[in-house]
């Protein structure tokens, strides 16, 4: 099997998948297919799959007991655009390679995200990295926007007015916000992406990281659906049990208290309530 080509995958090639306000996903290229990881398994030298049918269950059984090499046999190259402040969580996934504009050697776009009014709220009082899920009032949230606008607006002016007087970009662009847009170029392979989605798809990621997690999941399904069918049923709506918390279930299949307390309670629980949504 020389080359794996998937037909609903380059359907897509090169189209823009909106994310955010201003930002997109397009998928540049890719390598291999969910026959491909099959092949990798299989150590063949033909195609290296039987059946649909067989095929899935033996990536479903590669995915399901970590069996993560043949997945890595599959690679992705994105071209997304993103907020900074969205890139800077993005890059903490070390695991891909990328490329990305220069603000030393390009002039940045007058582009910068500004959420949406419903996607305004307040800080969470028991998570001090993340949100409430209300919004505020619709005074407030038109109050927010029109003072992010108008903070981007004089710092971009202030930018645009050192570039007029010749200062280098790479001092002008100093004072820019977390909010500017920015792109790159992003490679990686299936077995890597499928941690990354694993972490930015969940409910405790910050809301325009997953949104973007979200789009790339439905792309990476156009490339090799029987792997991420797998992905969604062990990873993504799975949940893992600690030693404890498998004990509290026999506990309570015999009838009998959990035995948790406190916070050890309170993280089952929330586990059981995420799978029952699922």
């Amino acid at each position: 099997m020389a080359h794996c080509i998937a037909p609903e995958a380059e359907k897509i090639l090169d189209k823009e998948f909106k994310v955010l306000d201003k930002g997109f996903i397009r998928l540049v290229d890719y390598m291999g297919t969910d026959a491909r990881i099959v092949q990798a398994a299989r150590v063949s030298y033909g195609e290296g799959t039987k059946t649909v049918r067989e095929d899935a269950a033996l990536i479903d059984y590669l995915l399901r007991n970590k069996h993560t090499s043949p997945f890595e046999q599959v690679v992705f190259t994105f071209h997304i655009k993103l907020p900074i402040f969205v890139a800077r969580q993005w890059i903490r996934h070390r695991t891909a390679r990328l490329n990305e504009i220069s603000g030393r050697y390009s002039i940045l776009k007058a582009e910068f995200y500004v959420p949406d009014g419903k996607d305004i709220s307040l800080q969470s009082s028991d998570n001090k990295q993340g949100r409430m899920s209300e919004a505020v009032s619709q005074d407030l949230q038109n109050e927010v926007i029109s003072s992010l606008q108008k903070q981007q607006e004089e710092v971009y002016d202030g930018y645009c007015k050192l570039l007029d007087k010749n200062i280098a970009r790479e001092l002008a662009r100093i004072n820019l916000p977390l909010s500017t847009y920015t792109e790159w170029y992003w490679q990686i392979d299936l077995h890597n992406l499928f941690h990354f989605l694993r972490l930015r798809m969940d409910a405790h990621a910050q809301k325009e990281i997953r949104d973007y997690a979200e789009v790339m999941f439905e792309i990476c399904k156009t490339v090799a659906p029987l792997a991420c069918a797998s992905f969604e049923r062990h990873e993504k709506n799975g949940v893992n049990f600690s030693a404890e918390e498998l004990e509290a279930i026999h506990n309570l299949i015999a009838g009998k208290e959990s035995g948790l307390k406190g916070k050890e309670l309170e993280r089952f629980n929330e586990k059981l309530k995420s799978g029952r949504q699922v």
